[in-house]
């Protein structure tokens, strides 16, 4: 009887029949509340819910009952992974090998918190440990080809990817995966396919979603050299995106030192300046830009979530008002309306973060009202005094380029894991 209900619970579980789940586990844990299998069958309910905190205190105590159990050192990996808690599910996903290092998932979930630390070649040799076990495992063939992108082995990585597509052909992640390393190798009509496929097979999977998105704004040009930055700078372990951006930063006060103090060398020097600071700026506003685009493409509009609808329309607005200052300058030829350009253009940078989906997100939020209200300072006290410098501006600058680095910190820790 007790394998009937629980056959039926797993049933409801991959119907998505929560409540109906949750009660039959609630029935069974008032009559045996210390099982670890009810235990931990509640905590996979809780966390397909993304209940994830209740979730970690139901699979902490089915561990208290059953220390040796690895399948519940896996789940509780997969709580931590989702709640960025890298290294702790990499530590969990440890024990769970420990205990039993014959399960192909084990190694093939490793294998992706390694990719999510960026350590590729780590990835890989846990991938191939996992498909020594079994040859068939998708997860592990989905991270064995995503590594070897990664590493810059094309040919190895669709190899393996197209074996997962044929031992599977309708895998909605395979599928998506396939589209994302198509991506990544400036293939983006072929991605589009794939992506296709994915979301026919899976209209909820947020990751091919994602990926569609992607590979519809790589039909611009612009974007798609962008999307090669990206991938370039992405794939880059934490300290080494620090190091091209202090590079970069840096390479930017010497050619300003060297202008200011070389008259002759003036004219050669500042258009590269030009360049670089608009390549700078164009990396930050070009995702919400591009976005701003998309709510008018036909299939894009539907792909865009709510957070990348109000950023974009924020970055709208700032161009607007940096667009309504340039018009009513080159009219009236005051420093109040040279300060609005400034103000409009440069407040695109913050604003179009303002609804991220970082952890700290709310740190972004508070900076860049803080930054606002010193700019709308600076633009009253241009207004009534006519000096384009101010008390006011210098201050926006500094906090401008505080804001830049803060941000940089945010997105780099969370891209790696930390």
């Amino acid at each position: 009887m007790e394998e009937f209900v629980l056959s039926k619970v797993e049933v409801l579980l991959e119907q998505k029949k929560y409540a109906e789940a949750r009660n039959m586990l609630a029935d069974l844990l008032r009559q045996d509340p210390n099982n670890s299998q009810y235990l931990s069958l509640m905590a996979e309910l809780n966390l397909q819910l993304d209940e994830y905190a209740h979730a970690e205190t139901l699979i902490n105590q089915a561990i208290a009952q059953q220390p040796d159990n690895p399948h519940l050192f896996y789940i509780k990996s997969r709580i931590a992974s989702l709640q960025n808690k890298l290294n702790d599910a990499e530590t969990n996903i440890q024990q769970a090998i420990q205990l039993d290092p014959y399960d192909a998932d084990y190694f093939a979930m490793a294998a992706s918190f390694k990719l999510a630390k960026k350590d590729f070649d780590g990835a890989l040799e846990l991938a191939n440990q996992a498909l020594a076990i079994d040859a068939e495992n998708l997860l592990a063939l989905n991270m064995r080809s995503t590594a070897l992108t990664k590493l810059g082995r094309k040919d190895e990585s669709f190899e393996t990817i197209e074996y997962a597509l044929r031992d599977d052909p309708n895998n909605s992640y395979t599928h998506s995966n396939f589209g994302w390393g198509l991506l990544e190798q400036g293939n983006h009509k072929k991605a589009l396919v794939h992506f296709r496929i994915a979301l026919m097979n899976d209209p909820s999977s947020e990751h091919a979603q994602s990926g569609m998105l992607e590979a519809i704004k790589a039909t611009n040009p612009i974007y798609r050299a962008y999307l090669k930055y990206a991938f370039w700078m992405g794939n880059l372990q934490g300290k080494l995106q620090w190091g091209f951006i202090i590079g970069f930063y840096l390479t930017q006060r010497v050619l300003r030192s060297l202008a200011d103090n070389n008259p002759a060398l003036s004219p050669y020097i500042t258009p590269i300046l030009l360049v670089l600071v608009l390549f700078a700026f164009s990396t930050w506003i070009i995702n919400p830009v591009s976005n701003l685009l998309l709510r008018f493409h036909k299939f894009g509009r539907y792909l865009l979530d709510p957070q990348e609808t109000k950023n974009a329309n924020l970055v709208a607005v700032c161009a607007g008002i940096g667009l309504l200052g340039l018009l009513l300058f080159i009219i009236l030829r005051e420093n109040g309306f040279l300060a609005l350009v400034i103000f409009g253009f440069s407040m695109m940078l913050p604003l179009g973060q303002f609804f991220s989906t970082l952890r700290y997100k709310k740190i972004l939020q508070v900076g860049a009202i803080i930054i606002a209200v010193f700019g709308l300072l600076a633009l009253v006290s241009t207004f009534l005094t006519g000096d384009l410098i101010n008390s006011f501006a210098g201050i926006y600058a500094v906090l401008f380029i505080v804001y830049q680095f803060v941000a940089n910190k945010l997105i780099i820790d969370e891209q790696n894991g930390n």
